[in-house]
Order: C-alpha cells, then sequence, then structure tokens
C-alpha cells in the first residue's frame, strides 16, 4: 500500500491495537500510524488485571504493551485521553470527543470490549476490565474481609483465586453450574469447582444473585435459593460487551460487534478494518460469525489485518485456532480448539487427577478432535494444537497423548544399572 498522509489510524489501544500498530512496521508500512486510546496512561496488558497485577505482584512496568520510547523508535504516534465519539465514512474521518478530528487512509477499530455493567451500583462492587478498575479492587482487598465474585467465568475464577492467595474469604457464585462452562465445557466442572474448594473457597454453582444492597457498612447479598450473604468487597464478572456503540451512525455494520469478512474489514467498508474483542468475522474454520474474547485470538488477528493493510493484492483470511489460558492457584489451564458448545463437549480425560496433570479431549462428530484442555501439561496441549492444526483423528491424537503419559510414568534407569 503506498504511502499517505493520512495513513493508518487505530482506534484502540489494548493488545489488538497496539499489535496491530506494530505488525505494520514489521511488515514495512511506512507510512503514519496512529494510535488513539481513551485511557491517560500508556497502553498495557489486561490478562494480570486479574491475577499478579491484582495481587500487587506486578506493577505498571511489568504489563506494559508499548512504551513512549518503544513508540518513538516505531514511529507510531499515541495519544491518550483521545476517545472515539463518531466515524464519518465518507470523509475518512474519526471524531474524537473533544471535537477534534483525525483523518485516515485506513482504518483499524480495536476498541475491544467493556465489562458487563452492574446493575447493583452500590459502593464496594467492582468490574474489572482496565487498571484503574483494578487499583479500585486490589485498595479493597488489601482491606481484607469477605469477598464475594459473582460469575466464575475466567475472569471471576481469577479473581476468586487471587484473592484466595491474598488470605480473603472467597465466596464464588453463578448460576451455571460449574466455572467456565462457556469455554471449558460441562463436563470438566466438578474438577474446577473441587479445585477452588480445595483452596477454602465457598462455591455456590447452579444459584443466581436477587440483589445487592448495602446494609450497616457492609454488602447483602440475596441469592435465588433464599440464603444472604454479608461481604465487605463484591467482584461482578458476568461477561462483557464489545465497544461498538460509537460506530451505530456511522453507517458501519454493527451486531454484537463489527460484522467483517474473512479478511477482517468492515463488510461493504473495504478501508475499514476491526481487530480483537469487537470484531465479529466470517470465520472460515467454524463457517460462522464469530467473536472470541481472549488474548491469542487479539494477537493473531492483528498480524491479519496488518498484512491485509498492506497486501490488498494478497489477501489473507482470518482462521484461528482457538487458544485461551487461565492461571488459578498453581493450575495453569490451557484450552485450545472448540469446546464450550453443546455438540462438542468432553469425550474423555487422560492423566492422573491425583498428579494434577491431565488433559480432556473433546469431539464435535466422534472421529475428529475438536478440542483440548491441559492442566499442568505443556506437552499435551502441544499436541493437541498440532493435531487441530493438521486435522489428526481423535484416536490418533489420543495415542500420542497417552503414550506422553506412559513415558512420564515409566521408572527412570538408574545410572551404571545393566
Amino acid at each position: 500500500m503506498s504511502s499517505s498522509t493520512a495513513g493508518v489510524v487505530i482506534v484502540g489501544a489494548s493488545v489488538a491495537g497496539v499489535r496491530t500498530a506494530q505488525a505494520l512496521r514489521r511488515e514495512g508500512f511506512d507510512g503514519r500510524v496512529v494510535l488513539l486510546s481513551d485511557e491517560a496512561v500508556m497502553p498495557y496488558d489486561k490478562p494480570p488485571l486479574s491475577k499478579g497485577f491484582l495481587a500487587g505482584a506486578a506493577g505498571p512496568d511489568q504489563i506494559a504493551l508499548l512504551t513512549e520510547v518503544e513508540a518513538d523508535e516505531l514511529g507510531v504516534e499515541v495519544r491518550l485521553n483521545s476517545r472515539a465519539r463518531r466515524l464519518h465514512l465518507a470523509e475518512h474521518r474519526v471524531e474524537l470527543d473533544t471535537g477534534e478530528h483525525v483523518d485516515y487512509h485506513r482504518l483499524v477499530v480495536a476498541t475491544g470490549a467493556s465489562a458487563r455493567a452492574s446493575t447493583w451500583p452500590v459502593s464496594g462492587v467492582h468490574v474489572v476490565r482496565t487498571m484503574s478498575d483494578a487499583l479500585r479492587l486490589r485498595a479493597d482487598l488489601e482491606r481484607g474481609g469477605h469477598l464475594v465474585v459473582i460469575g466464575a467465568g475466567f475472569a471471576g475464577s481469577e479473581v476468586a483465586a487471587t484473592a484466595r492467595t491474598m488470605g480473603l474469604q472467597v465466596t464464588l457464585v453463578d448460576p451455571n453450574t460449574a466455572p467456565m462452562t462457556r469455554i471449558a465445557g460441562k463436563a470438566l466442572g466438578a474438577r474446577f469447582i473441587r479445585l477452588h474448594q480445595d483452596h477454602g473457597v465457598d462455591t455456590r454453582f447452579g444459584t443466581s444473585v436477587l440483589d445487592v444492597s448495602r446494609r450497616h457498612g457492609r454488602l447483602h447479598i440475596d441469592l435465588s435459593d433464599g440464603a444472604a450473604l454479608t461481604a465487605d468487597t463484591c467482584v461482578v464478572g458476568i461477561g462483557a460487551v464489545p465497544n461498538d456503540a460509537w460506530l451505530a451512525s456511522s453507517g458501519v455494520r454493527i451486531d454484537n460487534g463489527v460484522l467483517c469478512d474473512e479478511y477482517c474489514r468492515a463488510v461493504g467498508n473495504p478501508d475499514v478494518y476491526a481487530v480483537g474483542d469487537v470484531a465479529r468475522w466470517d470465520n472460515p474454520r467454524r463457517g460462522v460469525l464469530t467473536r472470541h474474547e481472549h488474548w491469542t485470538n487479539a494477537h493473531e488477528q492483528a498480524n491479519t489485518v496488518a498484512h491485509n493493510i498492506i497486501h490488498a493484492e494478497d489477501l489473507i483470511a482470518f482462521a484461528p485456532i482457538e487458544y485461551v489460558w487461565s492461571d488459578q492457584y498453581d493450575w495453569k489451564i490451557r484450552i485450545a480448539g472448540q469446546i464450550g458448545v453443546d455438540t462438542c463437549d468432553i469425550v474423555e480425560v487422560i492423566g492422573d487427577e491425583a498428579t494434577e496433570r491431565f488433559a480432556a479431549l473433546s469431539s464435535c462428530d466422534g472421529t475428529a478432535l475438536s478440542g483440548i484442555v491441559a492442566v499442568n501439561w505443556p506437552r499435551a496441549l502441544i499436541v493437541g494444537r498440532k493435531a487441530l492444526a493438521y486435522d489428526m483423528s481423535y484416536t490418533d491424537v489420543k495415542q500420542a497423548i497417552e503414550q506422553l503419559l506412559s513415558a512420564m510414568s515409566a521408572p527412570v534407569a538408574m545410572e551404571g544399572a545393566k
């Protein structure tokens, strides 16, 4: 693509936006690159916000995605406190909430998603999506006491685990029957419940929250089973919604995110791309529109978007193998492929639960591997991801992972033994 004084404008400075800017330079784009952030601090990574950063084990420097020095070296113009208010397609112009306008030749929408708002606007009730959110929550957690976490998805489960390591009493509440069912499926539910219970968490699954109020200086939480909890702090983790409202009057098609073709271009608007949590693209691997709210997806999609901006004559479709992870207590939970859907649940578990190292295999049709959950077993995950990439049969993958298990279980020959 030829250089333009307007260049590429990227709206949003989390991992998707930053990685797009970096990939553009790596691919050789020498035009202007503007990165718009609605926050007051330089871009930072968000997965640690519910883990090490929340506990105080990592500071802003440890979670930085792009420093001022790095931005200068890349020739990326980072504009902080610059929230996009409206897009003017015909003029190729982004209007900011300050009234300023930024012109573009190509636009990348990387505005991500926001935590689904709590329906209980009460002091002491938190969501965790930004650094400011995490800092406010950390201040409350450092005072100790009882934390109630509403929602046991990845973020809620991680906050619960982090709070336990900080010494708080923790109760985890979710209307589903187990944690992380949307991504990890239902069959591993008992194992994940036991993980929290073994670390002292009071689990209330299959139970909804009816109301949260403040009484006598503490939070009062009414549950659907008639029980009531008293807490000092509450975290609500009930999902996220794409930040696409600013595009409502633009003419860009939005429906649970920016609708894109397989090349991540906004449908009907080839000069506009979307990347990360806000993108809902025509996924060639799945044959459906997909919006995937995870770090690896944002990183890989950014590379595709940068390539397609520069190489319009050699477009590549974005067809990833899903990969997500979660660190809870001493468990490293890694998930590749498709599991958390009705037709693709766990078929069998390989490994010894007593050693807390196992892999769970999923199939949608009974013959091909559709996904893998690997707990504390990186080599099994590698085998599973390769199998998904090369469409290995379920039987072959199972055999390969069983061989890994056998190799681990085999006695080690002593030096000098005959």
